[in-house]
């Protein structure tokens, strides 16, 4: 039996959590950019929620970010996907089945985009949403009054003009959210900007500008739920019989979720999202929440992304059952990370969250692959650890030295070592191949015929990458290389175990 609207009446499951027939019919109000199972797992999580609990009353029209892929799983479906919450939560087993009815309908840019602009014109439209990952919020100076253009920033804009014409006559009408989800610093903020900026290029009239600045709201936000996605055939086929259907868009989640957004009462009581639930936070700040997630959950997974990769480790939890990568995660969280976070934050505080993260990496029930972690490993490197990095050189003059080891292990994995016939990038290691997905990857390729200390050298000094020459921080160039060959000539396991040795001269500052 395949999930849809017309078998949600014969699902027997006594632990599964079905909507209501009447939520089909409640009114599109959010447009979301991004199909992902992060957005699948939270803001439409609480969405749906929030319809299940009758105070937000709305559905989601969502377009798929990405040519890759079709729709063809949601049209069979009836947008209709099931969310398995798996873990602890204060010491209590969690298990939720969740069929979530919050998406109404899936629109590709290329194929509907006069049904998009149709839905921007809606009156029932009051939030828009997105997560087109961190290369997402570019500025690409392209035309908006033709075809879909190309960019996100882009696209929302003419979905926004679209709406200004509809609303012309009334330039007090057409309220709007904006919520940017990417993990980027300033997600709203510069989305604004480049949108604005966009429409000075487009020459639109004075009047849209108006609009703009009095009747859309765009707001900064930060997500942190670990949603690792669709899970292995095997785990999939139990979740399936023990359901008693089957489902080609289930996810699994974590209990632990947030949805910080940074906004004032206007735009809560606009959304009408308060209450709902406790992980749902708008606040006039919310800069001390980006930067303990920023940093400590996601910048020691990308740290540890390669180690673990490198090391035949295939999931998060996976890593953290062995010692070593355990110990490092740790390690580099307290140690490194946690000292040189580049905000005001009380080492009580950051302490606490870097013990929650160990909890939460070590869910027995959540497969997150370490390769799924490297999507756009270069990005999340610059906007999650060089920060970090430049601030504990400033604070403490020295290498951090599990920071080191963790961009030695991303320099190994990112050596290309051929480009496929559909210029899809591979890199090798102990003779088995995997394949490098980043906008970078390109950049990479160019540097494989260097030596190792070429490589490490030009890659560190190119402030084209970074934003910053990391080749003049003291000792940093000499540290990276050091591991680096290392890992080549002995292997990661033995690389990582060597950090750890009794041996070891602990860091004077801690």
């Amino acid at each position: 039996m395949i999930l849809s609207k017309n078998t949600l009446n014969d699902l027997g499951s006594a632990e599964l959590i079905v909507p209501e027939q009447g939520h089909f019919n409640l009114p599109e109000r959010v447009l979301q950019f991004g199909t992902g199972v992060l957005l699948r797992g939270l803001p439409d999580y609480f969405i749906h929620k929030a319809n299940q609990m009758g105070v937000f009353n709305g559905r989601i029209a969502v377009v798929k970010s990405t040519s890759q892929g079709n729709t063809n799983a949601f049209t069979k479906q009836d947008n209709l996907y099931t969310i398995c919450v798996r873990g602890v939560a204060q010491g209590e087993q969690v298990k939720e089945n969740i069929v979530s009815s919050a998406i109404s309908r899936v629109l590709t840019a290329d194929d509907d985009w006069d049904r998009i602009l149709a839905i921007a014109c809606s009156r029932d439209l009051k939030l828009i949403v997105s997560n087109t990952t961190e290369v997402g919020i570019q500025l690409v100076k392209e035309a908006i009054q033709t075809a879909a253009p190309r960019s996100f920033p882009a696209k929302l804009l003419a979905v926004l003009y679209a709406r200004f014409k509809f609303f012309e006559s009334d330039t007090d009408e057409g309220e709007l959210v904006v919520i940017a989800t990417e993990l980027i610093p300033d997600n709203g903020k510069t989305l604004e900007a480049i949108v604005y900026e966009l429409a000075g290029y487009q020459g639109l009239e004075a009047e849209f500008m108006t609009w703009l600045k009095g009747q859309v709201y765009f707001c900064n936000s930060l997500v942190d739920r670990i949603v690792p996605g669709k899970p292995d055939s095997a785990r999939l086929n139990r979740l399936e019989e023990e359901l008693g259907y089957t489902d080609e868009l289930l996810i699994m989640a974590e209990p632990y979720r947030l949805w910080a957004i940074e906004a004032g009462q206007e735009v809560a009581d606009l959304l009408g999202l308060n209450g709902v639930d406790e992980g749902i936070l708008i606040k006039p700040d919310i800069e001390i929440y980006r930067e303990l997630k920023v940093r400590l959950l996601n910048g020691s997974h990308t740290l540890t992304a390669g180690i673990a990769f490198l090391s035949g480790i295939q999931t998060v939890a996976e890593a953290m059952a062995e010692g070593h990568l355990k110990q490092y995660v740790s390690t580099v969280m307290h140690k490194e990370i946690a000292p040189a976070i580049p905000y005001e934050v009380a080492i009580t505080l950051s302490k606490n969250f870097a013990d929650t993260v160990i909890d939460r990496f070590s869910n027995p029930f959540i497969a997150h692959s370490w390769i799924n972690i490297t999507f756009q490993y270069s990005m999340k490197m610059k906007v999650r650890v060089i920060p970090v990095l430049l601030n504990y050189y400033k604070k403490y003059h020295q290498v951090p030295p599990h920071i080191a080891l963790g961009f030695a292990a991303y320099l190994v994995f990112m050596r290309v070592s051929r480009v496929s016939a559909n210029g899809q990038f591979f890199g090798v290691y102990q003779g088995k191949e995997y394949q490098i997905t980043d906008d970078q990857a390109g950049y990479f390729r160019s540097k494989s015929d260097l030596t190792a200390a070429q490589y490490v050298q030009e890659v560190l000094g190119d402030t084209s990458l970074w934003d910053a020459d990391l080749g003049c921080l003291t000792g940093l160039a000499e540290k990276v290389k050091e591991q680096y060959t290392l890992i080549l000539k002995s292997g990661m396991q033995e690389t990582l175990r060597q950090a750890f040795q009794p041996s070891e001269k602990h860091l004077q500052h801690n």
